[in-house]
């Protein structure tokens, strides 16, 4: 049976608190749609990849649960952090095991609504990371409405209530940040609508 959203909350909050036994009952319910993440990572890296879905996933879960647990306000945030970590592990990866020049001989990358995350090579994530960071500069929570949207797979209400706004705020974030990405990534990528 599948768990209810407040009860996954409920578990959240209280491995917050401290209780290690609420995280031992939390892992099995969200294991499923961690591993959901890091396939969407994962299926556009090549079959030489040495990193696999499940030691992402593994490598994500330690992570996350070294040291003290977050203050986690729901299902949607959780998950959110999740895939930041994942994204932060694949580019670590990437910067570390690239041997090509940024952008030589990639495909383009194509970034659009769809949930599925197209990440075709290190060199991609990467010149993404590097994008995300210099969009943070000129505003944070655009720069997290595409990490939550294009990588965590969140809906646009997930993330209004992640981030505390509006839905047509995060419409109009998502509309600026695409552009905005559209402009900086231009050159080594084609963005899609």
């Amino acid at each position: 049976m599948e768990p209810t959203p407040n009860e996954i909350t409920q578990l959240l909050r209280s491995w917050s608190q401290g209780d290690s036994d609420a995280l031992k009952a939390l892992i099995p319910l969200v294991y499923h749609e961690l591993h959901r993440i890091a396939q969407r990572y994962m299926s556009d890296e090549g079959a030489s990849h040495t990193l696999q879905t499940t030691a992402l996933v593994n490598e994500a879960y330690l992570r996350l649960v070294q040291g003290r647990p977050g203050d986690w306000q729901n299902r949607s945030h959780f998950f959110a952090v999740s895939a930041q970590v994942m994204r932060h592990i694949l580019v670590d990866w990437a910067r570390t095991h690239q041997a090509k020049k940024r952008g030589s001989g990639v495909a383009p990358l194509q970034l659009d609504e769809q949930l599925c995350v197209p990440v075709g090579s290190g060199s991609d994530l990467v010149a993404i990371d590097d994008a995300l960071k210099g969009l943070a500069l000129i505003d944070a929570r655009k720069s997290q409405v595409v990490e939550l949207r294009f990588f965590g797979g969140l809906t646009v209400e997930e993330i209004a209530d992640v981030l505390k706004v509006s839905e047509e705020t995060v419409h109009r974030d998502w509309r600026f940040a695409k552009s905005w990405l559209r402009r900086e990534l231009g050159k080594e990528f084609s963005l899609g609508a």
